[in-house]
């Protein structure tokens, strides 16, 4: 089913949010922004949240991810999809509704995965073969906890903005802005790029401005092992590290709605990290004497794609944090099997020839961090890396 998702009115259903209290339907308060690019629904008529096992099972999932919500009909869960903005949906639906409830949600573009828990597995692998959303029939919470480590991370990696800067913008026969057309820029990526500019000029107390990040993540959610091991941990490991392992989706997620609070806590965490690869980049300087192609892959909404198919001697701008891999074949990991899946996204391998001569590494630093892995071979470039494009295929 595609196009728009109807919704239900109903007066009875209850809905438990992160809190773990049900709350009536009518009563329920607008909803929180959603700290991370994604949240979970779990769907099941008969749940009851003061036993064991359910909180073992909540317990596990917030482990992952910061925000489950159980909805006890699937009414209640398709208004819960239809009042996502800027996100996607983890659903996960017992045997009994779901067949009923996957017939309705499965063409909405929230909704990015579904996950069918409990019930007869012969029976509910029968005929949720037909809906290519449905990531399998579980019968434990550890698999499906599992599988969400790896569609968080694509959800996060394909939810990194992009800006294209027309060709109006580009001074004649350089890479630069022509000065007299800055209102014509677009606004997010001005916007952006400011921003990043006074965060990196401010000089302020680390130790203050992380105690304001753990508290944000608290209230945000965020699972409180990771903010303890960030809190006890953070100056024994290197900003990279911290970014690739526990602030990448908070990160992503404020950038790409230009989330204020969330970037000025994050403020002194984006100066540490843009230095460290500025410092990287000095330490790898004699691996970056020669031009090199790098390579990443992405699924992008059809206004990006169509935005991206006109762009040819435009800029374009990724207005984050970059990670890219020397490996052509790590980029294309990335988009290889999504399609059947999504069918209004579009992937695309970005092809990246770097020129270091031409590149103020002062201003755009650009290194490895992972020197010791052949697997990857990541390369991280700072915010607001801009690049022309060249040829589209």
């Amino acid at each position: 089913m595609g196009g728009k998702t109807p919704t239900s009115t109903i007066s009875e259903s209850t809905v438990s949010g992160t809190s773990g209290r049900p709350v009536p339907l009518r009563a329920m308060p607008s909803r929180r922004r959603m700290a991370q690019n994604y949240l979970v629904i779990w769907v099941d008529g008969s749940i009851t949240e003061n036993t064991e096992d359910c909180r073992n099972t909540l317990a596990h999932l917030r482990a992952v991810v910061s925000e489950v919500n159980i909805c006890t009909t699937p009414e209640y869960c398709i208004e819960y999809i239809n009042e996502i903005d800027n996100g996607k949906a983890f659903i996960i639906s017992s045997g009994a509704l779901g067949q009923r409830l996957v017939s309705n949600i499965h063409g909405t573009t929230q909704v990015d995965a579904i996950y069918i828990f409990f019930g007869n597995k012969e029976y509910h692998e029968s005929w949720s073969k037909e809906w290519p959303k449905i990531r399998g029939v579980f019968t434990s919470i550890k698999p499906i906890c599992e599988s969400f480590k790896k569609v968080t991370r694509e959800c996060d990696h394909d939810s990194i903005p992009m800006s294209f800067v027309p060709k109006q913008m580009i001074t004649e026969g350089a890479t630069g802005l022509d000065q007299n057309n800055l209102d014509q820029l677009p606004p997010s990526y001005m916007h952006s790029v400011l921003f990043q500019d006074i965060l990196l000029e401010i000089d302020d107390d680390d130790a203050k401005s992380m105690k304001a990040l753990v508290n944000f993540c608290h209230q945000q959610n965020i699972p409180e092992k990771q903010i303890n091991e960030f809190k006890r941990n953070y100056h024994q490991e290197s900003p990279v590290m911290w970014y690739t392992k526990v602030l990448y989706d908070m990160f992503n997620r404020g950038l790409r709605l230009l989330d204020m609070e969330a970037m000025a806590k994050l403020g002194f965490f984006i100066r540490s990290l843009h230095l460290q690869l500025k410092e990287f980049h000095q330490e790898q300087s004699a691996n970056f004497q020669k031009a090199l192609i790098i390579y990443r892959g992405q699924w992008l909404n059809q206004q990006d794609s169509q935005s991206l198919m006109h762009s040819k001697g435009e800029l374009l701008s990724f207005n984050n944090f970059l990670s890219t891999s020397k490996k052509k074949g790590v980029a294309t990991a990335f988009v290889d099997g999504v399609q059947k899946r999504h069918q209004d996204t579009v992937g695309a391998i970005f092809i990246m020839a770097i020129d270091p001569s031409k590149i103020s590494t002062s201003i755009t630093p650009f290194a490895m961090i992972d020197e010791r892995s052949s697997l990857s071979q990541k390369i991280v470039f700072t915010m607001h890396t801009v690049f022309r494009v060249i040829e589209i295929k």
